[in-house]
């Protein structure tokens, strides 16, 4: 399998989108495996009005692990995340 290296500076910053075209933010940090020299995750600002503030709200640095992510170039695309609902299991719950 070839290797990529890219420096980290290349990697910040760069717009994330899902592979349905929704986007996410930006990266502003990664995790990093040092021992086998992997990226284990990446930190993604969820900027307002994108698909994943709609999901976890305009948090600062939501960790999505590094097997999410699609392909890396002039931007990043990852998996299409799904919000988890509650289903109708709370509303069901017997009364006493």
């Amino acid at each position: 399998m070839p290797v990529n290296v890219k420096s980290f500076s290349d990697m910040t910053r760069k717009d994330v989108f899902t592979v349905k075209g929704s986007y996410c933010g930006k990266i502003v940090d990664m995790g990093l495996d040092l021992e086998r020299f992997r990226i284990k995750s990446i930190v993604i600002d969820a900027i307002r009005g994108s698909h994943l503030a709609s999901i976890v709200g305009d948090k600062k640095g939501v960790i999505i692990p590094f097997t999410m992510v699609h392909s890396v170039g002039d931007v990043v695309i990852i998996k299409h995340i799904q919000p988890t609902t509650m289903e109708s299991g709370d509303e069901e719950a017997p009364s006493e």
